[in-house]
């Protein structure tokens, strides 16, 4: 295997996504402000752009993290 090939296994959190490029990598490649993880295999990096955007929906819903103001707390 060279070094520009990656396995679809390894550690856990060994495996990011890239935001610039749209891409899963193995290991960090990209700076960090350009990537999300890291994720314990392959696939879930290659979900983690769904998984951040379902996660903001329920922090947005979440009672515990509501700033409305309507809801007495002035």
């Amino acid at each position: 295997m060279s070094d520009n090939e990656h396995r679809d296994s390894g550690p856990s959190g060994d495996w990011f996504y890239c935001l610039k490029h749209h891409t899963v990598e193995k290991g960090p490649e990209c700076r960090a402000a350009d990537r999300l993880g890291p994720y314990a295999s392959r696939e879930d990096a290659s979900r983690a752009v769904e998984t951040a955007h379902e996660h903001s929906e329920q922090w947005d819903t979440d009672p515990r993290w509501n700033d409305d103001e309507t809801s007495g707390d002035k």
